[in-house]
Formats: C-alpha cells, structure tokens, sequence
C-alpha cells in the first residue's frame, strides 16, 4: 500500500494539563481532500496546530512525506511542505497585500509564484498596495490563501476557510479550493459549513470530543443524512 501523504496516529494533545486529542488517527493521501467535521469546540483546531507545531502531541505519531513531525518546530515544518490558512485569516494588517505575499515566498522553483498567484487571485492585484485592514473578509481569505501557495507547500491546512463571510465570500472561496484540488491539492479541510465540505471533500472524518468516530467517502457521507444529524446537528 501507498503510505499516506499526512497519516497520524494515537495523537494525544493539549494544553497545560487539558487533553484535547485522545488517540487521533487520520490519514490524508496524495491528491485527497479530506473534511474534517464536527461540532465547535471537539478538537479540529487542536489537531490542525498539533500538525503544525504549535501544540506539542503527549503520544503518538504524526508522519508527513514518511518523516515523524512531532518534536520539529513550526518553522521546520512549514518549511518541510505543510501550509496553514489559518482561522481568523491573521494576515499581516498594516503590511500592504503585496507585502504579504513577498514574505511568504519561500521558493523560486515551486509551482506557484507572486505572478501566479495574481493570475488566480486578479482581486489581489487590483488591491495589491492596499493594507491588509483595507480588505474585505473575502479578500483577506484570498490573501491567506495567497500565502499558503507561495510556500509551495505539499499539503495545505485549511482552519474554517469560510467563517464570518458573506455567502457571495464563500462561493469564491469554495470555488477557489475547487479549482486547486482539479490541480492535484492535497489538504485536510476544517469546515462547518456542510454544503462547502461537501463539495469539495474526497473524504469525510467526523470528530467528536477529541476522538475521530467517523470516516467515509464524501459520497457516502452525503447520502447519509442520519449520520450528519447525529454527530452534527445537521443533515
């Protein structure tokens, strides 16, 4: 078998002396964009720093391309191919929108460039010397979003792309990781809007209390309204 691009297991996680994370296991392949769904406060963002570096795991592993992450810094692993578009957006407010792609550039020989990202971002170019505050929450997502190619990452983490936005925001948003993920994007999708999962998920993993207690096929989990009304609330 075909080892997963990101493949975690038994991942223990938390802060101080609270456990989030109770024996976690997940797998993102090559090319797949696996939802990661549940209720607000179960562990998705717990989960999506522990990937990154900014929680350190109590047990368990976290693999990505084959190496074991846990103990490397966030630096190192962004570096080492994860890019984060984080909750919240966080972009850098008083630096202008080019100044937010210039700093996160890592690479002159990756698929993605300040030139390409404007090709598939036009709104970026056409705000380009505008501050970050300038922005709309729209724009601001396809900033973050901006930056997360730049880094020429292997695997994207995407916390809440379309929290807060307008429903006319979150089209173009959903529409922007659906034409990446024609392109061969590989992510773990944090979402709680259903419809946007949905039409963008290869596969569905539901959280509850720290635990993953669901996986299927993004088909199979849609035809299974039953399921999103028990472990959601929706459905």
């Amino acid at each position: 078998m075909i080892e997963p691009l990101l493949d975690i297991h038994g991942l223990r996680a938390g802060y101080r002396r609270s456990v989030v994370l109770q024996r976690v296991d997940l797998a993102v392949q090559e090319g797949q964009v696996v939802a990661l769904l549940g209720r607000n406060g179960v562990g998705k963002t717990t989960l999506v720093h522990a990937i990154m570096g900014l929680v350190q795991p109590s047990a368990g592993s976290i693999r990505f391309g084959g190496q074991e992450l846990s103990g490397r810094t966030p630096d190192q692993i962004s570096r080492g191919g994860i890019a984060l578009v984080p909750q919240g957006r966080r972009i850098f407010s008083r630096l202008s929108v080019e100044e937010n792609l210039r700093l996160a550039h890592r690479s002159r020989d990756g698929r993605h460039d300040l030139d390409s990202v404007y090709e598939l971002l036009p709104r970026l170019y056409e705000r380009r010397r505008h501050r970050g505050r300038q922005l709309s929450g729209g724009e601001q997502q396809m900033l973050a979003i901006g930056r997360a190619l730049l880094a020429n990452a292997r695997l994207v983490l995407f916390d809440e792309p379309s929290e807060g936005l307008a429903p006319k925001a979150v089209d173009q948003i959903a529409g922007l990781i659906a034409g990446l993920r024609e392109h061969g994007l590989s992510a773990l999708l944090v979402e709680q809007n259903l419809h946007v999962a949905l039409s963008l998920a290869d596969a569905v993993t539901v959280m509850t209390k720290g635990e993953i207690v669901y996986r299927a096929t993004a088909d199979v989990f849609r035809a299974d309204p039953e399921t999103a009304r028990a472990f959601l609330g929706v459905g």
